[in-house]
């Protein structure tokens, strides 16, 4: 009955059990799908695919081929299958999957957006939005949804709606607004036109301009800050006394060339104590070419602690011929002799041996020496320096120096401090080596401000000559142009952290107070009026005038 009623169909049919076994098939147009030899066989095992559409309809494929069977319950819940041609339905629904794909990966790219999204039709009705939008306006992103721009206007959400001027004018359109969370936005919104040119929807980007503008405030307090820091560098180097290897801008080290520079004419003896590198020897030198004597003689150093003992009587005192063994026939004049007419520095006087020390007592007093292995005196015109890194008065009294040379050496002591007594020092000192090895070296290297300030609080025990050498060695063993606390030496990372006020337990009231009387003293230094002090403090100016009366500062004096 079933062959007869279906055999008229133009399409190949098949009839299964309720368990999808075939029990008959009409052959339909040649070649079929299914025949009756598929009777007796599960008709979901005669395809490559089988799913299930509704309840009514399968997708199948067979051989390559698509198919969709439509299907109705006959009697004894027997089911009539139809099949037709499914290669349409396969490529739409093909079709249909990749337009969902790109539809998640086009709202993945609007929800990751750090701007706000807003799109709406051509009325202005809100399609989408992102979840920025709820950062930037505080309102959740689901709100707007539906809801027309003019309706948002009215509710005082928006000031205007630049849809609404996207959709008039029919071109992008910008404007600068306040939200309600009293946060400045920039909104521009851009038409999506259809084939016939119209506006078919509006997308508008909204932008978090409080966030911009205080990325632009910090940058400009920091490019302010860095002006202030420039302007502190040149202050620094026009302010120091800088020439050749002297480089001094501390109130001590000015006093003490100052009065070098009194005495360098006159031929009294200077003793110059001092620690190992605090530059002693630049001192020397300035005093030599400060006196009358450099047009007439040399400057001759002699360094008595490198010198073996029983060399230094012959090399300061010269010796005759046949003096000693070894001894040049035609002998040889001591330093003494060279120094005639000009100055004789001995350095690390300290070192000389107490024998000796007699003979030089002569020599100073007299201004007259004898050669070893000599029998006459010879006349020598010197102005004489000493130095020592040592406490001479302390050797006296040890017995290990002889008190009358101290005393006459001791007529004009000039004691250089440490490095790290006169700090104002440090930072003119490291400008001048940055610049001298530069140049040396043929490079253009610079400080960060973290490395400038590990040099001006680092204690500093080989002084000024420590100093150099530290800042030669960075220069020439750091490749980056940029040199921090992270290219020093492993032997001075162990002191980043060492700041002579550190350990110094103030109250949270004195160290406001110190750091505001530090300020202020650098303002009365650099300002004319306090009303300019004020206005570059962005403070009042009755403040300052009340600040300057409580630190005893002024403008006029500013002690």
């Amino acid at each position: 009955m079933i062959k007869g009623e279906t055999a008229h169909l133009p399409f190949n049919t098949f009839v299964t059990e309720p368990d999808g076994t075939i029990i008959s098939s009409s052959h339909g147009k040649p070649g079929a799908v299914v025949t009756n030899a598929d009777c007796c066989k599960k008709a979901p095992e005669l395809f490559d695919e089988w799913e299930r559409l509704s309840p009514s309809a399968v997708l199948a494929a067979k051989n390559g081929q698509w198919y969709v069977l439509l299907n109705g319950e006959l009697e004894d819940q027997r089911m009539l299958y139809i099949v037709v041609d499914g290669g349409w339905l396969f490529e739409l629904r093909k079709r249909v999957r990749e337009l969902d794909k790109y539809n998640r990966e086009l709202d993945a790219i609007i929800e990751s957006s750090y701007d706000g999204i807003y799109i709406t039709d051509r009325h202005g009705n809100t399609l989408k939005t992102n979840s920025a939008i709820e950062r930037i306006t505080g309102i959740p992103k689901h709100y707007y949804i539906g809801k027309n721009v003019r309706d948002l206007i009215k509710r005082g959400i928006l000031h205007e709606s630049v849809t609404c001027k996207v959709i008039e004018k029919k071109k992008t359109v910008t404007i600068v607004q306040k939200n309600l969370n009293g946060k400045e936005t920039l909104m521009t919104g851009n038409p999506v036109f259809n084939e016939r040119g119209e506006v078919e929807k509006v997308v508008t980007n909204i932008r978090d301009l409080s966030e911009l503008n205080q990325l632009t405030e910090k940058l400009r307090q920091a490019r302010r800050l860095n002006e202030k820091y420039k302007e502190e560098i040149i202050r620094l180097k026009d302010s120091a006394v800088t020439t050749g290897d002297i480089v001094i801008k501390s109130k001590k080290m000015l006093e003490i060339y100052s009065m070098a520079e009194r005495i360098a004419n006159f031929d009294t003896t200077i003793l110059i104590l001092g620690e190992t590198g605090v530059g002693k020897d630049v001192l020397v030198r300035n005093i030599f070419q400060k006196s009358s004597r450099s047009k007439k003689g040399k400057l001759i150093k002699v360094n008595c602690g490198a010198i073996p003992k029983d060399l230094l009587e012959s090399e300061l005192f010269g010796y005759e011929g046949g003096a000693f063994s070894g001894a040049n026939r035609e002998g040889k004049a001591g330093m003494f002799e060279l120094a005639d007419k000009g100055v004789l520095f001995l350095d690390e006087i300290s070192e000389m041996p107490l024998n000796l020390q007699v003979k030089l007592l002569r020599a100073i007093q007299e201004r007259e020496i004898m050669r070893v292995g000599g029998t006459k005196e010879i006349k020598v015109d010197i102005q004489l320096i000493a130095a020592s890194n040592k406490d001479l008065g302390e050797m006296v009294k040890k017995g290990e120096f002889r008190e009358d040379l101290y005393y006459r050496l001791n007529v004009v002591p000039i004691h250089i401090p440490p490095l790290r007594e006169r700090r104002d020092d440090i930072l003119p000192l490291v400008y001048h080596y940055l610049a001298r090895y530069n140049e040396k070296y043929k490079v253009s290297k610079d400080f960060d401000r973290e490395l400038k300030n590990f040099f001006y609080y680092y204690h500093w025990p080989g002084n000024v000559r420590e100093l150099s050498n530290l800042i030669e060695r960075l220069i020439l063993t750091v490749p980056h142009q940029l040199l921090t606390v992270h290219d020093l030496p492993e032997e001075y990372k162990k002191h980043l952290d060492d700041d002579p006020e550190k350990d110094e337990e103030i109250s949270l009231k004195e160290a406001v107070e110190r750091a505001e009387k530090k300020l202020l003293q650098k303002a009365v230094k650099k300002y004319r009026t306090t009303y300019e002090m004020a206005e570059k403090l962005n403070t009042s100016q009755s403040t300052i005038v009340r600040k300057l009366q409580k630190y005893n500062l002024s403008i006029e004096n500013n002690s």
